[in-house]
């Protein structure tokens, strides 16, 4: 019997990865994400055709608790369970905190934090039901460690792998485990974006850019990549990591071992 993971913001970078890394492995996959929509049916036809799974996608607003419960509903009433859920979706804006607009503050927590709580809340039920499940939220090198002008970021991922350690704890004995990710750099094409901004600002190469920018943080001077990622996913969603449960791993080229 096929088995069903759902993976928030998969219509690009990360989520995307974490989405086909389960579709290697034959997982109905449902995808949630803005874009723009011929990209997302693409994407679909894609992993239908190349893994002969079967997709559905959810234009679910994660900041809005009653679109997350019918995604939910959609999903179950679909492939009739969730067997693994990540929780990967998140948003991003830099500021030095007296300056820090409380709007982007909201928006942050709602997204990457709150809307996690509501996608477990209401998949927890479904994975009891069946007697398995797994959850990864995907945290950040900044669930760990702090970094300036990132307060609402690095609350947010501090509380995802608060989070990621009670439902760890609530589940432990009904064969369901959560566990958090912590990425450092990963070469997505947002984060490429970034180095192209700064090398055209620097007048530098785009590769003298990348190693400059990864270098300050990352010890291996290189990025991490959306399968890397999913294949760690996949990993946490086998039947041999069911003692493993609560834990956070960093794939950050060393940036967090200080």
């Amino acid at each position: 019997m096929s088995k069903t993971a759902l993976i928030t913001g998969s219509t690009s970078g990360i989520g995307a990865g974490i989405a086909e890394s389960f579709a290697r492995q034959k997982y109905n996959i449902i995808l949630n994400g803005f874009g723009n929509i011929a990209d997302i049916e693409a994407q679909q036809k894609y992993l239908t055709d190349t893994y002969a799974i079967k997709t559905l996608y959810s234009a679910c607003d994660l900041s809005k608790a009653d679109q997350i419960d019918e995604m939910i509903k959609t999903a179950k009433s679909t492939f009739g369970c969730i067997d693994v859920l990540v929780n990967n979706a998140g948003i991003q804006y830099t500021e030095k905190i007296e300056d820090f607009p409380p709007e982007k503050w909201d928006a942050i927590i709602a997204i990457n934090l709150t809307s996690a709580f509501h996608t477990i809340r209401h998949t927890i039920p479904i994975m009891k039901e069946k007697g398995w499940g797994r959850i990864i939220n995907i945290a950040s090198a900044h669930g760990l460690v702090a970094s300036k002008n990132k307060s609402a970021y690095v609350a947010s991922k501090h509380g995802i792998i608060g989070l990621t350690k009670v439902v760890a704890l609530e589940t432990a004995t009904v064969n369901i485990t959560c566990n958090a990710i912590c990425p450092g750099w990963v070469d997505t094409p947002l984060m490429r974006k970034q180095v192209d901004d700064k090398a055209k600002t620097l007048g530098v190469s785009f590769d003298q850019a990348l190693l400059d920018m990864v270098s300050e943080k990352q010890p291996s001077q290189k990025c991490a990549t959306p399968h890397d990622i999913g294949e760690l996913c996949v990993f946490l969603a086998r039947e041999e990591a069911a003692q493993i449960t609560g834990a956070s791993y960093s794939i950050d080229g060393g940036w967090t071992t200080e």
